[in-house]
């Protein structure tokens, strides 16, 4: 005869969602215990060389992406303005139902041409440009090969791909050309080598122009991440691709408009048109997210209107990061090597990595503490990003700042 249990005594012994609760609980106790909770700091004015926090001070602003200080410039505000009284606020829509403006196919244009490529297609975030890209265009018969320290975007999106996976050492060119050996030892139909142009964590540059050779040899595409590079790298600011000598011969680029390009939000991939259009009738985050805003189109069409009129920005973005990568050497700290805007101070140690940057915002610097999750265990860092909105007296005070909090923490002498 089968126990029945009464309702009162099996209610009672169920587990309880509070156990979930519990257990996130715990979780957050134990990153917080470790050192490694990430708290957000408030700002409450636009992004500039000196932003404005919650309470009301005013702090030397070195950790925004906003590389050219285009986020606030006055005509791409105005940009979007007009934007906004021309073509809306959005668009209540995705691009193939009702959601596609003349100024979206205009920026689409405007980016293949800064960038060396036939098409372009938008969207919402860079993100998503990733995420949307690997699937549509590889199958079981395919492989991807991608460097060891690629952005979590372009991960994620191979692994919504049916393709084979091969991963080689970072910037490691003799370990590229083995997993390109196997990947033609398995029998894959088409390959595609993917890389950052410039890794985010540690400002390394992809060697675009020797992977190009590389992936030329064994018939193999080439695509790069672009994020931070669009603006600024090379000498008329296209990317890494310029900077590296291979404009023109990369077969997709993606990237962000929330970046140099502007600031706001929005991604995009750009290619060969049979590409470009394949991803628009079959790349899901395209298909199924709304349109990228009027307002951050047309202020990005006015950001491309700058940078095609004069490289003054990223010329003074160049000479301030060499002056910054001198002087934060000379204060004793260590860096990683390299001539990238992202400067990252090495402490090694997440807690000391949270001190310093604790310290440093006390002092009037707002420069944020990276660690695991992040970057790997044990390469804690202040991440310092230049910008050319910074003046050479911002940047001596952001010197002699972590100087100062060096010493009292024991960093340098």
């Amino acid at each position: 005869m089968t126990n029945i249990v009464p309702p009162s005594i099996a209610a009672s012994t169920a587990p309880s969602t509070d156990d979930f609760y519990r257990h996130l609980q715990n979780e957050l106790q134990g990153i917080r215990d470790a050192g490694l909770y990430k708290s957000e700091r408030i700002i409450t004015g636009p992004q500039g060389a000196i932003v404005t926090t919650n309470d009301g001070r005013e702090v030397l602003n070195l950790c925004a992406n906003n590389y050219l200080g285009l986020s606030s410039h006055p005509k791409v505000v105005e940009a979007a303005h007009e934007a906004l009284r021309t073509h809306g606020y959005g668009l209540s829509s995705v691009r193939f139902i009702c959601g596609t403006q003349d100024i979206h196919k205009a920026l689409e244009q405007r980016l293949a041409r800064f960038l060396g490529t036939e098409d372009t297609i938008l969207y919402a975030a860079a993100f998503d440009a990733n995420g949307g890209l690997f699937e549509p265009l590889l199958g079981e018969q395919d492989a991807i090969i991608s460097d060891e320290l690629n952005h979590a975007s372009i991960i994620d999106g191979i692994r919504l791909c049916k393709a084979k996976r091969f991963r080689y050492k970072h910037n490691d060119m003799a370990d590229l050309e083995v997993q390109l050996t196997a990947a033609r030892a398995a029998g894959a139909r088409h390959v595609m080598v993917f890389t950052d142009g410039v890794f985010s964590m540690d400002g390394t540059i992809a060697q675009l122009d020797k992977i190009r050779e590389i992936t030329n040899r064994f018939g193999a595409l080439l695509a790069i991440d672009e994020c931070h590079a669009s603006g600024f790298m090379g000498k008329t600011g296209r990317g890494t691709h310029e900077y590296r000598g291979v404009f023109g011969k990369v077969d997709i680029i993606t990237g962000t408009l929330g970046k140099a390009l502007g600031g706001a939000s929005g991604g995009f991939t750009t290619g060969r048109k049979e590409v470009i259009e394949l991803l628009r009738q079959r790349s899901r985050p395209y298909l199924f997210s709304n349109t990228v805003a009027p307002s951050i189109v047309g202020a990005s069409i006015a950001v491309l209107d700058l940078l095609e009129g004069s490289t003054a920005l990223r010329d003074k973005l160049e000479a301030n990061t060499t002056y910054f990568r001198e002087a934060i050497q000379q204060a004793g700290f260590q860096i990683k090597p390299g001539t990238h805007p992202i400067v990252p101070v090495m402490l090694f140690d997440a807690v000391k990595a949270q001190q310093l940057s604790a310290r440093l915002l006390e002092l009037g610097v707002y420069a944020v503490g990276f660690f695991y999750p992040v970057v790997p265990k044990e390469q804690a860092r202040v991440r310092v990003q230049i910008s050319a909105v910074h003046e050479r007296e911002h940047l001596e005070k952001a010197v002699a700042a972590f100087a100062q909090a060096g010493r009292e923490l024991g960093l340098v002498k």
